[in-house]
C-alpha cells in the first residue's frame, strides 16, 4: 500500500465552540489537502452554526470546500458519531479516515506522521503508551486510569496494543468496508476498544505511532463515570466471549486429534 492521499478527518463535537476554530486552523496548516467532517450533536452553544461560518470562510480562502458539517438531532454519543462519519466517507470514496478530538488534545502536528504510516497498516493508532509517546498536564489519577484500562484490555481480550483506548487514529477505508459497522453498538470510549478488536479480527495490520497528548485547556471534558462503566462492562463481556471461543476451539482441535475418524 501507499500512504493515503484522499483523507477525511472526522471531528465529533458537542459544545466545542471555544476550541473548534483553533483545531480546524491547525489541521489546515498541518494537512492542507485533507477534508474535515464536523459531526455535531446539536450543540446548544452553537458549534454547528459556527462550523458553517468557518467552512464558508475557509472555502473562500482555499478555493474549495474542505470543511463539511453533519448535524445530528442530539447528544447521541461518540461511537455513533464516528460510525455516521465513516458511512459519509465511504459514500464519497476517501482512502482513509481520521478520528480526532476537537478540544486540542490531539495535536494536528502529529497527524502527518500517522498518515505517513497508513501505507504500512490498515489501522494506525496515535499512541500515548509506546516509547516516545507522552501526556501533558494530566493528573496522576487519570494517567493511572488510562494505563490500567489498557492493561485490562490486553489481559481480558488479548489485544496486542498498548493504547487500545486511543481516540487519535487513521483507518484505511478498505478495512472499514470489512467491518460490519451497523453491528458496532459501543457509544462511549469503549468504542475505540471495540473497533481495535474488530480490526484485528478482520486480519488488519495495526501499528502504533507515538504522539503527545495534551489535556484540553478549553471547554469541559466529556468523560463521565457512566462512560467508564460502559467500557469496563463491555470489555469484560467481549473478553469472556473471546476466551470462551478460544477454549472451545482448543477442545475442538484436541478432540479432532483423538478421534479415529479424524485419523
Amino acid at each position: 500500500m501507499t500512504p493515503a492521499s484522499h483523507v477525511l478527518v472526522i471531528v465529533p463535537t458537542y459544545n466545542e465552540r471555544e476550541s473548534l476554530p483553533g483545531a480546524l486552523a491547525r489541521l489546515a496548516a498541518a494537512v492542507p489537502d485533507a477534508d474535515v467532517l464536523v459531526v455535531d450533536d446539536g450543540s446548544p452553544d452553537g458549534t454547528g452554526d459556527l462550523t458553517e461560518q468557518l467552512s464558508e470562510a475557509d472555502a473562500t480562502e482555499r478555493g474549495r470546500k474542505a470543511i463539511h458539517l453533519m448535524r445530528r438531532s442530539g447528544k447521541l454519543g461518540l461511537g455513533t458519531a464516528y460510525i455516521a462519519g465513516f458511512g459519509w466517507a465511504l459514500e464519497r470514496g476517501y482512502d482513509a479516515v481520521v478520528e480526532m478530538d476537537a478540544d486540542g488534545s490531539h495535536r494536528a502536528e502529529d497527524l502527518p506522521a500517522l498518515l505517513a504510516r497508513s501505507g504500512d497498516a490498515e489501522l494506525v493508532i496515535g499512541s500515548r503508551w509506546v516509547p516516545g509517546g507522552r501526556v501533558v498536564n494530566w493528573p496522576w489519577r487519570r494517567e493511572f486510569l488510562s494505563r490500567g484500562a489498557n492493561t485490562y484490555c490486553r489481559i481480558a481480550m488479548g489485544i496486542p496494543v498498548k493504547d487500545a483506548t486511543a481516540g487519535f487514529r487513521v483507518y484505511r477505508t478498505d478495512l472499514l468496508r470489512k467491518i460490519a459497522l451497523d453491528e458496532v453498538d459501543s457509544h462511549g470510549y469503549g468504542f475505540q476498544v471495540d473497533m481495535t478488536w474488530r480490526a484485528l479480527k478482520a486480519g488488519a495490520r495495526v501499528i502504533e505511532v507515538p504522539i503527545t497528548f495534551v489535556e484540553r485547556e478549553q471547554g469541559v471534558s466529556k468523560m463521565s463515570s457512566g462512560i467508564i462503566l460502559e467500557a469496563l462492562v463491555n470489555v469484560a463481556v467481549w473478553g469472556t466471549r473471546e476466551r470462551s471461543r478460544q477454549v472451545a476451539g482448543a477442545f475442538g482441535r484436541l478432540l479432532g486429534r483423538r478421534s479415529p475418524a479424524a485419523r
